[in-house]
């Protein structure tokens, strides 16, 4: 296949060599160099478990283990797949521990490009661009655990030399990429969470023009603040601030996750509001005539294995609920990236089997986890909503001014959520960590390599309901 032009921004729009708008349509690589608890199965934080997993088997085992992970987590196979839906972009979430150690910060490791590199030629083979996610910075810039944080404060936004480490890693991938035109861009750091709104532009200002230094032709992809949200307190005239930039929402609906109140029917009403919460959260870049990429979007779905016989009809709600998200960004005309690509079967395009060697071994403690709800993501609480509302109750009973409860990031986050946040997803997951790793204790390297292979994507079942609707939805004329 003929190298494309590197894409760019023109006015409100990205477009390739000879001027056409391009709409990059496709879905997130996450848990792959960026593991998440729900994805892959763990409890806690990717450092946590990679901690315990060298203390159980051993470091040389089980860093085997991890390079056979990332093997096999995206091939030939999963490129062709993907392509075959008609996509063509990927947008691949990285943690910063693949570049450089906290004991030896700012001394690169080469080999964290040994599989990325693998990956972007392998989509370049097929036609696909991809996205390099910054989703895992040095010291958290974001208060969740997708940022590989185990706290619940961002304390990027606090100590300097996280956000100066930062900015070098972005050097060092600036350098590696620049002038490769299936690169399509950088998303320099993943839903930032800066409580004061301020920290974020200055850092933008550092970064971009650090980038720019280096490599001036891909395009960086920005989120806004508060988990991509917030583009209220970005200030001046921003295609001359910022050039070269596309600005990112993250456009989750409701009604695709267990908390909904009420199951998504596409009634007119419900419609509606899908597309008001788009339009909201997009108005401030279409006022200012920016280009828009929604970096994040879809809902969860149903386990027959844990949800039961309801299954089947969870799951055509939520694939309704897609296609009328969708038809949204259809009218609009603008770029995409659903999350997510694979995982082990709750928001995947593909999810691994449940005869594979990892399901089987892990089916027990993964039954556990879901009862726990102790996974933030799509978390359904109810066998343990009487734990949850007795805490809830004593904070409040303590904390009688309520605008005392209204912490940062609210109204994003209550008292529920974080209340979540500490004691299931921090606390409680902290705890189940090494039980975790103590499922690969005894393991060989041949049976360690099963446990990664259930990963291939051979070895894993396609949403077909999922995949169908993107097929239908992956290309739109620009020129309507």
């Amino acid at each position: 296949m003929s190298k494309p032009a590197i894409l760019k921004v023109k006015g409100d729009k990205i477009v390739d060599g000879e001027g056409n708008s391009v709409l990059l349509r496709g879905a997130g690589l996450g848990g792959w160099m960026n593991q998440e608890n729900f994805i892959t199965g763990y409890p806690g934080h990717e450092f946590q478990i990679r901690e315990a997993l060298d203390e159980v088997i051993g470091s040389q085992k089980a860093a085997f283990y991890w390079d056979k992970f990332l093997e096999y987590f995206f091939t030939e196979a999963d490129a062709t797949f993907y392509k075959s839906l008609g996509l063509n972009a990927i947008r691949i979430a990285f943690n910063y521990r693949h570049f450089e150690d906290d004991m030896n910060p700012r001394v690169l490791k080469p080999e964290g490009f040994k599989h990325l590199d693998r990956v972007v030629d392998i989509c370049a083979k097929v036609g696909i661009y991809t996205i390099l996610d910054f989703h895992a910075a040095a010291g958290g810039q974001n208060i969740d655990w997708h940022a590989d944080n185990p706290t619940h404060v961002a304390s990027f936004w606090v100590h300097k030399d996280f956000q100066d480490r930062a900015i070098w890693l972005w050097e060092e991938l600036a350098r590696h990429y620049k002038g490769n035109p299936w690169v399509a861009g950088y998303n320099i750091l993943n839903e930032p969470t800066d409580p004061t709104h301020t920290r974020l532009q200055v850092w933008y200002d550092r970064c971009i023009k650090a980038i720019h230094a280096i490599d001036d032709e891909h395009i960086i992809f920005l989120d806004g603040n508060t988990f991509a949200s917030d583009f209220s307190h970005f200030e001046g005239h921003l295609a001359e601030r910022w050039p070269n930039c596309v600005y990112s929402v993250h456009d989750y609906s409701p009604f695709g996750f267990p908390a909904s109140q009420e199951k998504y029917v596409g009634s007119d009403e419900q419609k509606a509001k899908v597309r008001r919460d788009y339009m909201d959260k997009s108005a401030w870049i279409r006022e200012r005539g920016l280009p828009i990429w929604n970096g994040e979007f879809g809902p969860v779905y149903a386990r027959k294995q844990y949800d039961g016989e309801p299954t089947e009809g969870i799951n055509e709600s939520r694939y309704l609920l897609l296609k009328d998200q969708l038809e949204v960004y259809d009218q609009e005309k603008i770029s995409w990236s659903i999350w997510l690509y694979k995982d082990i079967g709750f928001q995947g395009m593909v999810y691994v089997g449940l005869d594979t060697p990892y399901m089987k071994r892990f089916e027990a403690f993964l039954l556990k986890k879901y009862t726990l709800a102790v996974d933030s993501w799509g978390a359904d609480i109810k066998s343990i909503k009487h734990v949850h509302e007795t805490i809830e109750k004593f904070i409040t009973d303590a904390v009688p001014d309520p605008s005392h409860l209204e912490l940062y990031p609210f109204p994003l986050w209550g008292v529920r959520k974080r209340v979540g946040r500490l004691v299931r997803n921090i606390l409680l997951s902290e705890y189940l960590v090494r039980e975790w790793a103590e499922h690969f204790r005894g393991l060989d390297e041949k049976a360690l390599d099963e446990l990664a292979s259930s990963f291939k994507f051979e070895n894993c079942v396609r949403r077909d309901g999922l995949n169908s609707v993107l097929r239908e939805h992956h290309n739109i004329s620009t020129n309507q």
